[in-house]
């Protein structure tokens, strides 16, 4: 297990305890890491409108992207789990990034000229698995296929 990895596991629990998830009572934080050292949280905000709410991953990347660094993120940590009565998420099982951040990982791994590794961890304990973008998304479809990077 790298520093990088248990430090975006540990910004991503933290920002799950900011999750909005009262519909599904299930909390991700997720952790951006740039260049520079710089970490960038988020965490999932869910709306009545279902289809509205914003995962934790797509929270995190659009704020570095908002910054202007959206080429520069390296890494990125995500943990989730069901939401205890605190409001914290609770698990010991990692949790992986839906198809839709997937895609939206994918993006900015394309964009920054990257593999980037994704440190999937758990709510609680210690236990991270660490993919590439390429191996959660195979074959995946973005901006080079366009001419853009």
């Amino acid at each position: 297990m790298t520093e990088h990895a248990i430090q975006l596991v540990a910004a991503a629990r933290d920002a799950s305890r900011n999750a909005h998830a009262p519909y599904s009572r299930f909390a991700v934080g997720a952790a951006v890491l740039l260049d520079d050292g710089t970490v960038i949280t988020g965490a999932n905000f869910e709306n009545a409108s279902y289809g509205l709410s914003l995962c934790a991953e797509t929270v995190a990347i659009a704020t570095a992207s908002a910054a202007g660094r959206l080429r520069d993120i390296v890494a990125i940590g995500v943990i989730g789990g069901a939401m205890d009565a605190e409001g914290r998420a609770t698990g010991t099982s990692p949790v992986s990034p839906c198809g839709r951040c997937r895609q939206v990982i994918n993006e900015a791994a394309q964009m920054g000229g990257r593999d980037l590794p994704v440190h999937c961890g758990a709510a609680e304990g210690d236990a991270i698995r660490t993919y590439t973008v390429s191996e959660l998304l195979p074959e995946a479809f973005g901006p080079a296929d366009l001419g853009i990077s």
